[in-house]
């Protein structure tokens, strides 16, 4: 299987060039990234833990989804390919779109646009991309996420204190 190609952009996310997933990430070059939170009508939050075969944030707690932007790609195709790439969600429209983080150190220098949406599962979790998942109420994880930090993908971090400042 032959490597990604991902657009490499500059400080206002507009794209400059084009470099393999190895080089981008070898490099800390600038690319595009999204991550969708789904969330059930309990209000639970579905996150999943990443798989040990994963190049970056290995075993780490993440968003329900979340990826690359393929070259030519815009976030919002991708947020649909994501869902249903990593966790078997098939959505007809793109997801609600939340916030854009700039890059930086915590996001692997990629920009990200944060999505949410609602679905109830159960979930079929591609297995070179997750190890397992499961529901939480957003008080869990905000407890999670400041006891054991360490757990957690660095981007999630973010993301989550994000959304739920302390």
């Amino acid at each position: 299987m032959s490597e990604e190609i991902f657009d490499i952009v500059n400080d206002r996310d507009e794209v400059i060039g084009q470099a393999p997933r190895s080089e981008v990430h070898a490099r800390g070059l600038w690319h595009r990234a999204i991550h969708v939170l789904v969330y059930n009508a309990r209000g639970q939050v579905f996150l999943q833990k990443r798989s040990l075969k994963k190049d970056t944030a290995k075993g780490k707690w993440d968003s329900s989804s979340s990826g690359h932007v393929d070259t030519g790609e815009d976030y919002d195709p991708c947020a649909v390919r994501e869902v249903r790439e990593e966790i078997g969600l098939v959505l007809e429209r793109p997801p609600e779109r939340l916030f854009k983080i700039a890059a930086c150190r915590e996001t692997g220098w990629e920009f990200c646009w944060v999505y949410r949406c609602t679905a109830e599962g159960p979930f079929q979790l591609h297995p070179d991309e997750i190890e397992t998942g499961d529901w939480f109420t957003p008080e869990e994880v905000t407890r999670w996420v400041q006891d054991r930090p360490q757990e957690f993908a660095r981007a999630f971090v973010l993301i989550w204190q994000t959304l739920h400042p302390i």
